[in-house]
């Protein structure tokens, strides 16, 4: 009898064993759209690849730890109001999320509870839009957000797609391009991306919101990055159209164009930091493919303090529209560059065009040409005769006046900065927009 019983309570302490590591196999999983698994550590833990879909929450804050893959076929959704922050780590251990080619990423945040991507270093709790403890000089805590498509990209060799810097060769997840220029990669509405571009490699930082091969069905609108090491938000190819644009104190470039990038970017606005080189970079095809980009209704915010600073530089060229800028607040050394034949040679044959430029002029310039540079002579058909390398001034519209003067002469020209409003940027700058 003794034996029997001392075998009935071991039976009964199996069970209890049994359930209770069946509720905490149950628990632990998560309760998004179709059990979304990924290799996280804990409820709040993101990291690895996510091979179903996925639903991030806004009633917690979520980790992003190391390399993070929404995969081919898979759609992760993110709540308005969620917050997203990184942990730091370098090169393969660099915390980042890549949407691959055929992923669908759900960021569709509103201006009142717009989605956040930080770092883990940032005392921003639930509820709120910012933090305390961080500003815009607080950069590299974490790496970034990288979105890839099937759109077609002007690629070396003419090949179809290729690897997104950063990511290594042997993860296929990291490949971009395509022939489909209605892809779709989902939407990204009033989404803050802040305090990132962590070292990947040898002088290789992760961009701050990367689109590579991103097709126009992708929905692109009311995006902020902040304090970024490396660009703001670059296009490497594709044909995504961009509105609603705010980039303040990144480290480079704070709009990089390349690879015959054929998309509109609609209502843009620039804050250069203390460290910032150019407001915008851009380059143009790789390969045969050719494309042209158009920017429409851009502001521009200079300073005095970072060594770099200028206005921008156009390369490798370039093709396409800058239409209605505004710029004040730059140093007279700074430029808008034309810094190769192949770029000479394109605005020569209007296919790098630039219309309704309006300045407030820096101490020493006197006409708005003298700030746009041919850094070299034009190839062919060299019809300016400007001894100065300085392009025609019939092209562009001057006015240098303050902005307050500049509006009550009735001119038109740069962004809408009230789309910005709800930004980080605005808030944490008292910037009045």
């Amino acid at each position: 009898i003794i034996h029997n019983n001392i075998l009935n309570m071991k039976n009964l302490i199996n069970s209890f064993l049994v359930l209770a590591m069946f509720s905490f196999l149950f628990t632990s999983c998560d309760s998004d759209d179709d059990n979304g698994m990924v290799n996280d550590t804990s409820e709040n833990e993101i990291s690895g690849l996510i091979s179903s879909n996925m639903t991030l929450t806004n009633d917690r804050v979520w980790e992003l730890n190391g390399r993070t893959t929404v995969e081919s076929g898979v759609t992760l959704t993110i709540e308005p109001g969620t917050i997203i922050k990184g942990f730091p780590g370098q090169g393969a251990n660099s915390s980042v999320l890549i949407i691959a080619r055929g992923a669908t990423i759900i960021a569709d945040g509103t201006a009142d509870e717009p989605i956040i991507f930080t770092s883990t270093a940032d005392n921003i709790g639930l509820g709120e839009t910012m933090g305390s403890n961080l500003d815009q000089n607080d950069r590299g805590l974490w790496g970034g957000l990288i979105v890839l498509g099937n759109a077609p990209s002007s690629l070396r060799g003419d090949v179809e797609s290729v690897q997104i810097e950063g990511i290594p060769a042997s993860d296929t997840n990291g490949l971009y391009g395509g022939n489909d220029p209605e892809d779709s990669s989902g939407v990204l509405d009033y989404v803050s991306v802040r305090h990132g571009g962590t070292n990947i490699g040898e002088g290789n930082e992760i961009n701050g919101i990367t689109l590579g091969g991103v097709g126009r069905g992708t929905i692109v609108s009311n995006i902020e990055v902040v304090a970024n090491v490396d660009d703001g938000v670059e296009f490497f190819g594709g044909t995504v159209n961009a509105s609603n644009i705010f980039v303040w104190a990144v480290g480079d470039d704070s709009i990089d164009i390349d690879q015959a990038y054929s998309g509109t970017i609609t209502n843009a606005g620039i804050v250069l930091g203390d460290i910032s080189d150019h407001a915008l970079e851009i380059d143009g095809p790789e390969g045969s493919l050719m494309g042209e980009f158009t920017i429409n209704d851009l502001t521009l915010f200079g300073n005095q303090n970072t060594p770099n600073g200028e206005y921008a530089d156009y390369r490798s060229r370039a093709m396409g529209a800058t239409n209605n800028v505004y710029a004040q607040g730059f140093k007279s050394s700074s430029d808008v560059e034309l810094d190769n034949n192949g770029v000479s040679q394109n605005y020569l044959d209007g296919d790098l065009t630039f219309s309704n430029w309006v300045f407030d002029l820096p101490n020493g310039i006197t006409a708005a040409n003298e700030l746009f540079i041919e850094k070299v002579g034009c190839a062919q058909n060299c019809d300016d005769d400007n001894e100065d390398n300085d392009i025609p001034e019939e092209f562009i519209t001057t006015f240098t006046a303050d902005a307050a003067a500049w509006a009550s002469e009735g001119m038109q020209g740069g962004a809408d900065l009230s789309a910005f409003s709800w930004t980080y940027s605005n808030n944490k700058a008292g910037l009045g927009f």
